[in-house]
């Protein structure tokens, strides 16, 4: 689990949370005949058809003096200064690249085997733990490495699944500009406990992956980076520890983020000691190999950002730096000589994404969390020399913009979790010009669909503001009541929370409420807020759910008695919990694919949120739910693929088997081949009515806090 790198873990945590639409198709035996069914089938295929939505994707021209953008099958161009808009006739809008491929078209936690060089005269590629340049065509094939074999356990241009995984590395080499030389990794694997993970099970013969995959305590993979002269062909070895070997007491224990400078004249890369409360931004020469570190990031309470956003200016030596040192995210220009330029921003809120820097006029354009809370995104203009910083949209609303090439106008598309989008053209001191778009919802409210709610509340620390969001079925009636689901991913630095137009959860449907709550786990309201939750990861984030839930006590359609909890990897680390930590909230639970033992997942994730071990042991037990299996008294459901790599069936298998000693009754399902998924919504949904509608469990509501 990673840091932008969060992204497939956040987009995994949004799937969890909406499971808006679901293939009604394939539903189990026994769910067609419970309450509820029809209700579904009838409802849930027209909740995200029932807005038709005022979000448009606008491509400004060159000039800035026109965009164009699709909208009820056509296409249309708004000449500004005009104000005239255009209708370019009938055509569909093309499809999005999915977001898997956006990620990098390679497999999840995996590296791009081969690479082209810039000019497209050469490729460099890996085989059989070893480095080969070739022609483009595969000609002229000439090995850079040799001693890459299974006996000295040596492997170059590919790295791990782990450095996959949580420090986003889908490829293991890197050509220079000028296509002279090509650096990569050296991973060396001999001392490194191996995992085991069997596949095609269901198969006459099966087969197994075998993975250097460090998991916490364990030792880590000695990691190098080489540079290889084309002109000389000569290798140079990066002195990237100061002279030192390999150890996981400095920084240079992780190198990630690996690209060569605009001018090609160095190699830069990030690196990290094992505790990831240090890291460094360095550049390396590739000549000497000797390396400096142009920016060092110290957080000592608790971990940096891995990867911070920054963007490199024209001349290839300055570039925007992101930053928490302050406690919250803030810009810096610096140059690549590690001088402090300027310091761009100051706000006691943390910044999110650079839209665009404008040279010419010394501007920086950028996206801040300073609207009315922390997910309402706003738009905001500050000078190259950190001077006269404006705010430019409404903090009403969440905003995503398109901005002008010439900086002033933007497409200003805005929206809150209970409004949908509309766009507006807008001018650079903020003043709506046009109005380009607003959604229909005439269909939702025909529909009878209900806007989602956001209440807060106050965390289990007694002081702590949150947020939740609570999910209503089209046919709701205060008069009743309702059986309440958590769906929560709940790992650190995501939100359950959020001001994008929240359609209401399909599964509401089957007579239930929806709740998404964030805890002090969440992303957007700085580092210090983050803090609690080191080396907590289980009780902190956890007791804020528990919190959450007790907050709607006191309405009278919330039925206190019957409570569950669903989710995937995180997710169903975070429903598993809940159920064996707080009985007194949660009757029942269905834990997908869960972490349920921080010492089985993987280093780089879990000690930069937990500490190492021998600094928190206490941290890690509390978080160890094979301690909580004798306290089991609702009723859960474990599922786990038998073919994840990533959250290994060992986490679950740990679980049944301290269930099975506790003398616990329990579910299992089971999805032989399948890797790290969640269960079929449908059994899901059965297990849920079964327990929380037809017969929820007989001590519901009297255990004791």
């Amino acid at each position: 689990m990673n840091n932008i790198k969060f992204l497939s873990k956040c987009l995994l945590a949004l799937l969890v949370i909406s499971l808006s639409t679901v293939n009604i198709s394939i539903a189990q035996d026994r769910l067609k005949e419970m309450p509820g069914y029809d209700q579904y089938k009838k409802v849930s295929p027209l909740i995200r058809s029932s807005i038709k939505s005022g979000q448009l994707k606008a491509t400004w021209s060159e000039d800035g003096k026109s965009f164009e953008y699709y909208h009820d099958g056509h296409k249309y161009r708004y000449e500004v200064e005009k104000k005239n808009l255009v209708d370019l006739g009938e055509e569909a809008e093309p499809a999005s690249t999915p977001w898997w491929w956006r990620r990098g078209g390679v497999s999840r936690g995996r590296q791009f085997p081969s690479a082209d060089s810039p000019d497209g005269t050469l490729k460099a590629f890996t085989r059989d733990r070893n480095m080969y340049i070739s022609n483009i065509d595969g000609s002229n094939e000439n090995a850079i490495t040799s001693d890459g074999n299974e006996k000295t356990q040596l492997k170059y241009g590919i790295a791990t699944w782990v450095y996959g995984e949580e420090l986003g590395q889908n490829t293991a080499m890197w050509w220079s500009p000028d296509s002279k030389k090509i650096a990569f990794y050296k991973f060396e694997e001999k001392d490194i406990p191996k995992y085991y993970v069997l596949y095609n099970q269901t198969q006459i013969q099966d087969s197994v992956e075998i993975e250097a995959y460090p998991k916490v305590g364990a030792p880590n993979l000695p990691v190098d980076l080489l540079v290889y002269d084309l002109e000389s062909e000569e290798t140079i070895k990066l002195d990237v520890r100061n002279g030192k070997p390999f150890s996981d007491d400095y920084v240079g224990t992780y190198l990630y983020d690996i690209d060569w400078s605009p001018d090609g004249t160095e190699l830069l890369f990030h690196s990290t000691n094992r505790q990831q409360n240090i890291m460094e931004y360095s550049a390396a020469d590739p000549i000497t190999g000797k390396t400096r570190v142009i920016v060092r990031e110290e957080w000592l309470p608790s971990w940096t950002e891995n990867s911070p956003e920054m963007k490199f200016l024209e001349d290839g030596k300055r570039f925007i730096w992101t930053s928490e040192r302050s406690g919250f995210r803030n810009y810096y220009l610096y140059n690549l000589n590690g001088k402090l330029i300027n310091k761009l921003t100051d706000h006691p809120f943390e910044v999110y994404r650079i839209i665009k820097v404008d040279e010419t006029a010394g501007k920086l354009y950028y996206l801040a969390r300073s609207g009315d809370n922390h997910m309402k995104l706003q738009l905001h203009r500050v000078g190259l020399d950190g001077k006269g910083d404006v705010r430019l949209t409404d903090p009403a609303f969440n905003h995503s913009v398109s901005l002008s090439p010439d900086g002033k106008y933007f497409v200003d598309v805005a929206q809150t979790h209970d409004i949908p989008p509309f766009t507006n053209l807008v001018n650079h001191k903020g003043n709506v010009v046009a109005k380009l778009a607003k959604s229909d919802m005439s269909e939702f409210e025909e529909i009878g669909l209900k806007k989602v709610e956001v209440f807060t509340f106050t965390s289990a620390d007694g002081k702590t503001e949150l947020h939740g969001m609570l999910h209503f079925p089209s046919n709701f009636d205060p008069n009743k009541k309702y059986p309440v689901l958590l769906s929560n991913y709940g790992g650190p630095a995501t939100n359950a929370f959020r001001e994008t137009f929240a359609y209401p959860n399909a599964l509401t449907e089957y007579g239930f409420l929806v709740v998404n709550i964030d805890g002090r786990n969440t992303r957007g309201r700085g580092k210090v807020f983050l803090d609690d939750l080191y080396g907590n990861l289980g009780v902190v984030e956890m007791d804020d759910f528990a919190a959450g839930v007790k907050s709607l006590y006191d309405r009278p359609y919330v039925d206190k008695n019957r409570v569950g909890a669903y989710g995937t990897s995180y997710g169903g680390t975070t429903a598993a919990t809940c159920l064996l930590r707080h009985p007194e909230v949660f009757q029942v639970a269905v834990a997908n694919s869960a972490v349920t033992d921080w010492r089985n997942y993987d280093n780089i994730y879990t000690e930069r949120f937990m500490n190492l071990i021998e600094n928190n042991k206490a941290g890690y037990e509390a978080a160890n739910l094979m301690n909580y299996a004798k306290d089991l008294q609702g009723r859960l459901m474990i599922f786990f693929g038998t073919s994840d790599n990533n959250v290994h069936p060992s986490n679950s298998l740990q679980l049944i088997q301290a269930l099975q000693e506790a003398g616990k009754s329990f579910e299992v399902q089971i999805g032989p081949d399948k890797g790290h998924t969640r269960l079929n919504v449908d059994r899901m949904m059965e297990f849920f009515i079964e327990n929380l509608i037809i017969d929820p469990p007989k001590n519901a509501g009297t255990i004791k806090p």
